[in-house]
């Protein structure tokens, strides 16, 4: 169907000033949401317990890596000094590679296991921080709070940008 040209011409200027009452009628607001949980210290504890975490678990799978490897070695020992039947040397490889199987598990539990534990920490307090995004907009007449931190915010004036009224929020000071 194809349009007439006098009715673009009615169309388009009725386009442009919808948009234009539409968008003067929101109050847009933005945040940087990496830099103010940065700044938040509960935040800076959860991520210190989570390096301790990962720290210990690390330390643990190198046990088991240490160990492998030395098991490997005296296996290679082993084999260069014909110390070992062929059967024995299957069996003995066969049990290193069972090993070896239980390192890549422990490494892949080790990482669940340290995502649940970022989930458990941070969700209550992303939760906290989203509720008071959400109370600084209703205070302060916004429609949208966007996130700057993100990259899609090509212009922002300063004068909206309520990071500093979440931190008040938040009981934290500049």
């Amino acid at each position: 169907m194809k349009m007439s040209p006098l009715l673009k011409y009615l169309l388009v200027p009725a386009f442009v000033l919808s948009f234009a009452v539409f968008s003067s009628a929101q109050k847009i607001g933005y945040l940087n949401s990496v830099t103010l949980l940065q700044e938040i210290p509960e935040v800076k504890q959860a991520n210190a317990n989570l390096e301790a975490l990962q720290k210990q678990l690390q330390k643990k799978g190198q046990g088991m890596l240490e160990e492998f490897q030395k098991k490997y070695q005296d296996l290679q020992r082993k084999e260069q000094q014909g110390e070992l039947s062929p059967k024995q040397l299957e069996e003995e490889a066969q049990g290193l590679k069972s090993e070896e199987l239980k390192i890549t598990q422990y490494e892949q539990d080790m990482q669940k296991q340290l995502a649940e534990k970022q989930q458990t920490l941070l969700q209550p307090i992303l939760d906290r921080v989203n509720g008071l995004i959400k109370e600084v907009a209703d205070e302060n007449g916004f429609t949208y709070i966007l996130d700057s931190s993100s990259g899609f915010i090509l212009f922002a004036d300063d004068t909206h940008d309520v990071t500093a009224l979440v931190k008040a929020k938040l009981g934290m000071t500049n």
